[in-house]
């Protein structure tokens, strides 16, 4: 039998992990960097929220008209052009002067990223076939994890060795590498041509946007201040219009009908739901080592090894026995065994072992190792080769969406348990705020603030945990089953 695969796919592969590795390392290494940039750039609290802001609000809005363009003018030649702006915009920000300067360059890393992310995935599914795919998608999985949790760690030693300027300098070769590999190695593909939908681009970009500057402003003001309900007027009115519009036009941007497929309705449904998790979890348990357990920025980082090592060996379990168990299992026993690493990170002291840690981080490690990427197989396996682009897009603005909403969420759970939790004798800034209880230097009030922080932390833990069990029972009556031999699923 004829062998139609390119025997180039595994290179192709590589690039294609290069180009979502770089995009999943410059934003967790951002985080490290804040307090020298901060420093240097005379940064104020405000400047610093929109270079953290910036980036993921032009990120989300841009990621659908990204993937309908990558399915109508090439999905390769979108890539390369994401990478080069992604870049060009990685190298200015090394030389900036202000924080006007540095939040311009994310805005453009932002859309380069934006025309970057879909075009991996939508690629990796139309190079490899169904006999290889789960294993290729694996791989890229497990890169990305690998940049979560490498990030940090690889900020702190460039900024320790050189300056922050660094964590955006180190993009810049590993953009030129993905683009050169891509004209050499990629073939290029879309799907049939078909009329353009500028009105869906609008709607779905102001209505992305909008949706997730409510979920950052949901923290800082809470759900009835004018800035919030603004936003959450303008979501509503914008996506309720793009969706209306979606149904009746003859060439829709995003194809709706989609959402009718239960594998990719049950896998869109748990990512969201497993990812309003995982989004809270490295921005409350980095503060949790860093200021309940003491460790340094860099140790924090190191905390998350067994997890990213979890993760890699149940990534290669889920590659070969997903055409036997099934994306529906593999998803399933994934979730679960989050939902157990989440309790035992609920039931975390202020002098929490290392094996409690360590057992937790690795079952959030292998859980996720088995159901992200059955979730993502069975969803974009729903997806019409033809329509890979704005698949691949419907996917990552789920997972976006689902991570900033745990951010917001789950950092508003700590944020008011903490502060509910504080003596009402404490000094109003310690109420607020773990980080500024600790610049007292009070025996008292810091050993209050350390108990205060971990309980809520606990709350927002079990939340977490009622979230990946609430998208295991969505992936088990949602989600089909493994499919008959000699029946593959749809490409």
């Amino acid at each position: 039998m004829t062998d139609n695969r390119d025997p180039r796919r595994w290179l192709i592969l590589v690039v294609l992990c290069l180009s979502t590795l770089v995009l999943v390392v410059d934003n967790m290494v951002l985080t490290v960097a804040v307090p020298p940039l901060t420093a240097d750039l005379k940064a104020s609290a405000q400047d610093v929220q929109w270079v953290l802001d910036s980036y993921m609000l032009v990120f989300a809005g841009l990621l659908l008209t990204s993937g309908s363009l990558a399915d109508r003018f090439g999905r390769r030649k979108v890539m390369i052009i994401g990478l080069a702006l992604f870049g060009a915009a990685s190298l200015f920000a090394t030389f900036v002067t202000s924080p006007g300067e540095l939040i311009a360059a994310r805005v453009v890393m932002g859309v380069g990223g934006a025309l970057v992310m879909p075009s991996t995935l939508s690629i990796l599914i139309t190079v490899f076939d169904e006999r290889e795919r789960r294993k290729a998608m694996a791989a890229w999985s497990a890169v990305a994890v690998l940049g979560m949790v490498g990030g940090p760690v690889l900020g702190g030693a460039l900024i320790a060795s050189f300056s922050w300027a660094a964590v955006f300098l180190v993009n810049v070769p590993v953009a030129v590498i993905a683009i050169v590999a891509a004209v050499v190695l990629m073939p290029e593909s879309r799907g049939p041509w078909q009329k353009s939908d500028p009105l869906g681009a609008i709607l779905s970009a102001i209505g992305m946007t909008a949706l997730v500057w409510m979920i950052i402003e949901l923290p800082h003001h809470g759900f009835p201040h004018a800035n919030t309900l603004l936003a959450l007027a303008v979501t509503v009115v914008a996506l309720t219009g793009f969706v209306w519009w979606e149904l009746r036009t003859d060439s829709p941007m995003v194809p709706l009908a989609l959402f009718r497929d239960r594998d990719f309705s049950g896998g869109s449904l748990a990512l969201t739901l497993v990812q309003i998790g995982n989004g809270g979890l490295l921005l409350v348990l980095t503060q949790y080592l860093q200021f309940v357990l003491g460790y340094t920025p860099t140790e924090a980082g190191l905390a998350f090894i067994p997890m990213a090592v979890a993760s890699l060996i149940s990534n290669s379990l889920g590659a070969a026995l997903g055409t036997r168990v099934g994306n529906r299992a593999l998803a399933v026993v994934g979730l679960v065994a989050m939902a157990a690493g989440f309790v035992l990170l609920a039931g975390l002291t202020t002098t929490a072992g290392v094996p409690t840690l360590v057992t937790a981080l690795a079952l959030l490690g292998a859980g996720g190792g088995l159901a992200m990427p059955a979730a993502i197989a069975a969803l974009m396996g729903a997806v019409p080769p033809e329509q890979a682009g704005v698949g691949s897009a419907l996917n990552d603005t789920i997972q976006q969406l689902g991570a900033a909403l745990g951010v917001a969420v789950l950092g508003s759970l700590v944020a008011a348990n903490y502060t509910n939790a504080m003596p009402a004798t404490a000094p109003e800034a310690a109420r607020r705020s773990i980080g500024d209880a600790l610049t007292f230097g009070t025996p008292t009030l810091t050993d209050s603030a350390r108990t205060a922080f971990t309980d809520a932390m606990s709350t927002a833990f079990v939340a977490g945990a009622a979230g990946v069990l609430a998208a295991a029972v969505l992936a088990l009556f949602v989600m089909r089953g493994r499919e008959p031999a000699g029946e593959p699923v749809a490409a």
